[in-house]
C-alpha cells in the first residue's frame, strides 16, 4: 500500500498526496498550490505527478502554479479541459507511476461533470466528487442515470476498497442518510465515529466501500427502507432504481 496523506485546502477540500518510502509523491486534485507547496517543503517531498479527476477549479486551480516549480506529468480526463494536461485518460487506460511503484486503472464516472474519471489501484479509489462518504456529488453536468451507473460501477469493486473523495462532507451527508433511514444502526455508528474524528480535527476520509454500502443512501437505492422513503418524498410510486436515485438527489439538494 502506498502512503497517502491529506492536505486540507479551502474550507473543506482534501488534496491527496500518494507517496512511497523514497519521499516522492503524486498530487491528486490540487485546487490550490499554496498548501501543497507548504506540505512538500515541510516534509521534504519530491512531486512526481499530478492526477486530476475533473475540471472544477477547486480541483485543478493550483496545477499551473505547481508546474512553475516542478516539471512533472499531469494526468486528467480526456473529455474535459485540464490545465497543463500531458496525459488524457479514459476508461480502460492504466497509468503506472514508476517512481512511486504504483499503478491505477481509469474508470469513467460521469454525473457530477460530463467527463469525470476515477483512479483505482493499490486497494484505493480516488473518486473526486462522484462519491462522498455517505453521499454523492451534485449533478452539475450529468444526468441521474449517468450518476447512478457511475455509482453502480464503484459498488462493483471489492468491499475493502478505500475511498478517497475530495471533500469533508461526511457529517452533513450522514444527517441526510439518517433522514432517509432513521432505523439504520450503521448510520448511527458511523455518525458517532465521524463526530469523534472531527472533534480531533482529523479527516473522516477515507472510508471503505463496505461502509458506503451500509450507510450511503445513493448506494442503497434497492433497499426497501430507502425506496419507501424516496416514494414518500415523491408522493408516488417510483418505477426503478434511477427514479429512486433521482428523488434522493433532488431531496438532498434542498435538505
Amino acid at each position: 500500500m502506498p502512503e497517502i496523506s491529506a492536505v486540507p485546502a479551502f474550507r473543506d477540500n482534501y488534496i491527496w498526496l500518494i507517496g512511497n518510502n523514497d519521499n516522492r509523491v503524486a498530487i491528486v486534485d490540487p485546487g490550490d498550490a499554496v498548501p501543497v507547496l507548504e506540505a512538500v517543503a515541510e516534509r521534504q517531498l519530491e512531486p512526481a505527478a499530478i492526477l486530476t479527476t475533473h475540471h472544477h477549479a477547486d480541483h485543478v486551480g493550483g496545477v499551473n502554479q505547481l508546474l512553475e516549480h516542478y516539471h512533472i506529468p499531469v494526468y486528467g480526463p480526456a473529455r474535459e479541459s485540464i490545465p497543463g494536461r500531458t496525459d488524457a485518460l479514459k476508461e480502460g487506460d492504466t497509468i503506472t507511476l514508476d517512481s512511486l511503484g504504483v499503478s491505477f486503472d481509469i474508470l469513467d464516472v460521469p454525473g457530477h461533470t460530463a467527463g469525470h474519471i476515477a483512479y483505482y489501484g493499490e486497494g484505493c479509489l480516488f473518486i473526486g466528487d462522484t462519491l462522498f462518504m455517505s453521499g454523492c456529488g451534485r449533478l452539475f453536468e450529468g444526468t441521474a442515470a449517468q450518476m447512478h451507473d457511475s455509482l453502480e460501477k464503484v459498488a462493483s469493486l471489492p468491499d475493502e476498497t478505500q475511498i478517497y473523495c475530495a471533500h469533508e462532507y461526511t457529517l452533513a451527508n450522514l444527517r441526510f442518510a439518517h433522514a432517509v433511514e432513521p432505523e439504520n444502526k450503521a448510520i448511527e455508528e458511523r455518525t458517532r465515529a465521524s463526530q469523534a474524528l472531527r472533534e480531533q480535527n482529523r479527516p473522516t476520509v477515507p472510508g471503505s466501500l463496505a461502509q458506503e454500502k451500509a450507510t450511503n443512501p445513493f448506494l442503497r437505492v434497492r433497499e426497501h427502507a430507502v425506496v419507501q422513503a424516496a416514494e414518500a418524498r415523491a408522493g408516488h410510486a417510483l418505477k426503478d432504481d434511477v427514479e429512486v436515485f433521482a428523488t434522493l438527489r433532488a431531496w438532498k439538494d434542498s435538505f
